[in-house]
């Protein structure tokens, strides 16, 4: 859980960084035998692209950059709960383990919207399904998501 935490902290900062560049605050971390690989914030805003989300983006980066598309050694670190889109990224991918900090309940929980459990609804009617750890350092996630979207709409 120690090198858990430590990623997600990385996760939390990319999310931070990507409010500085003029996005939303998402970050994501891919981690291969406890080594950050590749890392990626939310480019929706910069890019022009609805879909560049944090994970989305990252795993469309790292697979072009190194050809590599299965990704069950892999470990992809979210400050929040994919959204349905980036959880078909990590199935068609096949990311090994999932370990995200605040649910999209909690997310649309601050922007007044029920949410859903993403990751379980897309996961359990798939063929491939990583492993999957919610979570971690929730309260940090959600301070990041709660002073940005208290002044910004979603999307």
């Amino acid at each position: 859980m120690t090198q858990d935490k430590a990623f997600m902290k990385e996760a939390i900062r990319l999310a931070k960084s990507a409010v500085a560049h003029g996005n939303e605050p998402f970050g994501a971390v891919l981690v291969k035998d406890g080594e950050i690989v590749f890392t990626n914030e939310n480019q929706i805003y910069t890019a022009a692209d609805p879909t560049f989300h944090a994970e989305a983006g990252l795993l469309r980066q790292f697979c072009g950059e190194t050809h590599i598309t299965d990704l069950r050694a892999y470990t992809l670190y979210s400050s929040c709960e994919p959204c349905f889109m980036c959880c078909g990224a990590m199935v068609w991918t096949r990311v090994g383990r999932l370990v995200y900090g605040a649910s999209d309940i909690d997310l649309c929980g601050l922007l007044g919207e029920e949410g859903s459990p993403c990751c379980e609804l897309v996961f359990s009617h798939s063929p491939h399904a990583p492993q999957v750890q919610g979570g971690v350092l929730r309260e940090e996630s959600l301070a990041v998501l709660a002073d940005y979207f208290k002044g910004h709409k979603k999307g």
